[in-house]
């Protein structure tokens, strides 16, 4: 079975910092374009960042752009996609997922997306 596991999430206060992992099973990704979305609460998800296969291209929404940097952990039994988030606001609370596909378009929209995981809850407190 195909899985993808997030992991990292927490509750931090407002301005701190939280690494997000995404971990794959049942299958390799290592030349899928690796996404983080995420889903505020009471919201519908939206886009956070993308990275290419080869990690020589990223795109990050405007709500996130300074702050949060994407990466691929390339090497063997290493997570496939990290998030690092800096300097959190409380309108980054939201339930966090990462997702792949295997091209390099439309990557701002869920639907292209193939696989996704559970999600990793992130709470930032004020």
């Amino acid at each position: 079975q195909v899985q993808l596991v997030e992991s990292g999430g927490g509750l931090v206060e407002a301005g701190g910092s939280l690494r997000l992992s995404c971990a794959a099973s049942g299958r390799t990704f290592r030349r899928a374009t690796m996404g983080w979305f995420r889903q505020p609460p009471g919201k519908e998800r939206e886009f956070v960042a993308v990275i290419s296969w080869s990690g020589s291209s990223t795109v990050y929404s405007d709500s996130v752009k300074g702050r949060f940097t994407i990466s691929r952990g390339n090497a063997a039994n290493t997570p496939l996609v990290y998030l690092q988030m800096n300097n959190l606001k409380p309108e980054d609370t939201a339930v966090y997922y990462c997702a792949a596909k295997y091209t390099w378009d439309d990557f701002t929209t869920e639907g292209t997306y193939n696989y996704w995981g559970q999600g990793t809850q992130v709470t930032v407190s004020s």
